[in-house]
């Protein structure tokens, strides 16, 4: 049945705006007293309220009382919330002054995510999962990327995409798996990363096509997880497959942004060490340059070069990096936001960043409010779109839908 939502004070719909390049808010179209009108899940129109109340006399009409502010919702692209445990230890020795690598020496790190996401079975990845899920959703987070990489063995990957799955009929919140299997060769693995990596494409990658369980495989290149030698092989192997190829690349040092564009990946993910050789690469580029600033805040490193990869003509995307070590807050707007002002990204290219833009890094549509898209949106307790990124993440989405359905 076709369904009314209205009057806001403002509608962003943040259509009509370039996929790359820098952005204004002078550019930003912004619809005064405005409803949408949806059916099936799906946009219809979007427009002045009354007149869409005029010429749909007998539909059902959802009114909004008080000053609203409605956006498209938001689209994390880059997460790692199927997990076990948490390293709170890690942080605690993180900032007394521990390093990366003490902190693995320690026991820390990556791998003991590992050992505990193995300890937990899957009905419990599903159950926290789906509980993060659902306050990602809350926060106007209504699509979410989710990774697998830490269970690091054939049956502990497939435990974990499994979950992602079983999560996503239990949340209403749109989960996108993706597989990490190349997060890091697994410390009980009897084998070179060639070897490890050559296992994941025959006895990995085949199940989870026949399961369609992802259509999407990352890997994460530096030096201390995946080289740039093997990481090469690996994804080209991997989109001969038929896989979708996304990248964290540049963390700490350069290198997996030259990889990401030599197989054509649809983006690069943390950029923190980017420099102008890699933002002119970028930019040059269709791939979708993902920047972190969660894990920025977490590891007490640089944001990503935000403001040179809008200036070059990146396409720019902004997600979260939810993860139980370097970026455990997971609140994607005000990492947004705070990053904003360091960076010095316009309310523009940040919404950018946070909808259609990131749509474009997972190869969805959405991220927009236009007939034809998913009516997935966020209204927001004010009656200036400016207010939201002013607040830093304090101003909370008063109503969220998915699909029309709050």
């Amino acid at each position: 049945m076709k369904k009314l939502i209205g009057p806001f004070t403002q509608i962003l719909p943040l259509t009509g705006l370039p996929l790359k390049g820098a952005l204004k808010d002078e550019q930003l179209h912004i619809i005064a007293n405005g409803g949408v009108l949806f059916d099936d899940g799906l946009i219809i129109e979007v427009g002045d309220f009354e007149e869409l109340r005029k010429a749909n006399p007998f539909i059902q009409i959802e009114e909004v009382q008080s000053p609203q502010v409605l956006l498209p919702g938001f689209i994390d692209c880059h997460t790692h919330i199927c997990f076990g445990g948490n390293r709170a230890k890690d942080y605690a020795m993180r900032i007394a002054g521990k390093t990366y690598l003490e902190i693995a020496k320690a026991g820390g790190g990556i791998w003991d995510t590992v050992t505990q996401t193995r300890a937990a079975d899957e009905a419990m990845l599903v159950e926290t999962l789906v509980q993060r899920a659902n306050r990602h959703l809350a926060e106007g987070v209504t699509t979410i990327e989710v990774k697998s990489g830490y269970g690091l063995s054939i049956t502990e990957e497939l435990k974990q995409l499994r979950a992602i799955k079983t999560a996503s009929a239990q949340t209403k919140a749109k989960l996108v798996p993706t597989c990490l299997a190349a997060h890091m060769v697994p410390k009980d693995y009897e084998g070179s990363q060639a070897g490890y990596l050559q296992h994941v494409v025959d006895d990995l990658l085949p199940v989870i096509k026949r399961e369609n369980l992802a259509n999407r495989v990352d890997i994460f290149i530096e030096e201390s997880a995946i080289n740039t030698k093997n990481a090469l092989i690996y994804l080209n192997k991997a989109k001969q497959m038929g896989f979708d190829i996304t990248v964290h690349a540049d963390q700490f040092t350069t290198g997996g942004s030259a990889v990401a564009v030599e197989v054509d990946a649809v983006s690069a993910d943390h950029l923190e060490a980017s420099g102008e050789h890699e933002i002119d690469l970028l930019a040059d580029s269709n791939i979708v340059a993902v920047t972190l600033p969660g894990a920025s805040m977490g590891l007490g490193m640089p944001y990503a070069p935000a403001r040179k990869l809008l200036n070059a003509g990146a396409c720019l995307a902004i997600a979260s990096d939810w993860n139980p070590g370097s970026a455990p807050m997971g609140d994607l707007l005000m990492q947004a936001a705070v990053m904003s002002a360091s960076e010095k990204l316009s309310a523009a290219e940040v919404f950018a960043g946070l909808t259609y833009r990131a749509a474009s890094a997972l190869k969805m549509e959405g991220g927009i409010l236009a007939p034809g898209m998913p009516a997935d949106m966020q209204a927001y307790p004010c009656a200036d779109y400016r207010e939201i990124l002013y607040y830093q993440g304090k101003l909370k989405p008063a109503k969220v839908w998915v699909g029309g359905d709050k």
